[in-house]
């Protein structure tokens, strides 16, 4: 699958430019909506795939509803599309606890009702994108920049509902050509060992002449000193993770924290989401299928449970093992990583769909003295979001940052095989609480 990457917005002819974000537009919502074309029982839209969250219906007509919200906001339209779907599907659920239940009843609208407000939606953005003025560079109070958002907004939810849709029920969803899981299966686990990183100076924060769209969280200046540490070559991978549920790391207190030990007793897991337990092994579910464990691939783990296993491995090593900080997986990063050259299509991850599907072998992509420095899937750090030197909110949207600065909203990095757009830039600044499966996560 070829998918475009996030326009370059600060030069450029604006005719050319105009183009190039219509077809990016269209492209973004195609490929949302072939997403949910996995889901071949039309149950699987109204079924609450996750307890924390909204059934797939509201993600469905979400991302349709925040282009509409925002062009109101921002003055650009002046009505609506259809006021019921523009109130039902434009709050998802708050997963700040895990245990933040949402009970609500909903009368939501059918699949159908959805495609057709979608169509509405897709043709007056088409009609913007057409006729709204348009000057190089596009800056955030220009209307293009809310198109921009709204297009960015989706890939972002792109990945959050294929995690919905894995987790629902294997009957509620079919294998589909356009959505391949890697094909190469082996059974050679490469063993993991700490790679030496040297201290150096991390600079981080985008300049609002840059070159691409970015979310208000991105602006703003932080410079931080890292001292030389070691990190994994490569990501934990399924086998990895295998010895500390053979060990009986899910019942065992002392490798988790407070809350990680709060979570497991209200989720009763004895091993990661993804891995179903079968005859005293285990079988894997990817996005539509379950498949014999691929132990070379990376684990899928939260925050909660990363962290007990690193608390595990630490008792076995007998040395301290955390996870990284955001500045040093920046030094990974710099050090190993050549952005320019990964945007020119010569440095390969499996990211941006164009490998397939899902996860593949930990060993498959080397960048420098690290393999899957981006891409494969996301991967935790110990550090909480917070506003850089200079942050100031948008206006049109200014609730995107400011209420996860609550140090418990963990920076994740380095994106996953269905990361996209703005996603796959060093300066993302993604989050999600510790233990909601928004997206696929290791190392």
């Amino acid at each position: 699958m070829k998918i475009s990457h996030t326009p370059i917005i600060n030069s450029g002819d604006p005719d050319q430019k105009r183009q190039e974000i219509k077809k990016y537009f269209n492209e973004t919502y195609d490929l949302y909506e072939d997403l949910f074309n996995l889901i071949v029982n039309e149950k699987g839209y109204f079924e609450k795939a996750d307890r924390l969250r909204h059934p797939l219906v509201f993600y469905f007509g979400h991302t349709a509803t925040f282009f509409v919200n925002k062009l109101l906001v921002a003055k650009i339209i002046p009505d609506r599309v259809c006021s019921r779907m523009e109130a039902m599907l434009a709050i998802g659920v708050d997963e700040m606890s895990w245990d933040d239940l949402d009970e609500q009843n909903y009368q939501w609208p059918t699949v159908d009702e959805v495609q057709d407000y979608r169509n509405k939606v897709r043709k007056v953005v088409n009609e913007l994108i057409d006729e709204l003025p348009l000057s190089v560079p596009i800056k955030w109070e220009d209307p293009f920049w809310i198109v921009m958002m709204g297009i960015e907004h989706e890939r972002i939810h792109l990945e959050t509902s294929s995690v919905l849709i894995r987790q629902l029920p294997i009957s509620y969803v079919k294998p589909n050509p356009n959505w391949p899981i890697f094909e190469n299966m082996t059974t050679d686990v490469p063993e993991n060992q700490l790679v030496q990183v040297v201290e150096g100076t991390v600079k981080q924060g985008k300049e609002m002449s840059a070159e691409t769209y970015g979310w208000d969280n991105e602006y703003g200046l932080k410079i931080t000193d890292v001292a030389e540490f070691k990190a994994s070559k490569f990501l934990v991978s399924n086998k990895e993770f295998l010895a500390f549920v053979e060990d009986g790391g899910y019942a065992v207190e002392q490798w988790w924290t407070k809350e990680g030990w709060e979570w497991l007793q209200f989720k009763k897991s004895t091993c990661p989401t993804f891995w179903i337990e079968s005859d005293g092994d285990y079988k894997y579910r990817s996005l539509t299928e379950i498949i014999d464990m691929p132990w070379s691939w990376p684990v899928d783990v939260n925050y909660l449970e990363a962290k007990a296993f690193c608390h595990w491995l630490s008792a076995i090593k007998g040395k301290k093992i955390r996870l990284p900080t955001e500045a040093e997986y920046y030094r990974i990063y710099d050090e190993n990583f050549d952005e320019i050259e990964f945007k020119k299509g010569s440095l390969k991850t499996n990211t941006n769909l164009e490998l397939c599907a899902s996860s593949c072998p930990v060993d498959t992509f080397a960048h420098g003295d690290f393999y899957n420095v981006v891409g494969n899937v996301w991967q935790w750090t110990e550090t909480a979001i917070d506003g850089l030197k200079g942050f100031k909110v948008h206006p049109s949207y200014d609730d995107f940052s400011v209420p996860t600065f609550d140090g418990k909203h963990n920076l994740i990095k380095g994106g996953s095989w269905i990361s996209t757009g703005n996603e796959l830039l060093r300066d993302c600044l993604l989050y999600t609480s510790p233990s909601p499966r928004d997206r696929q996560k290791s190392r």
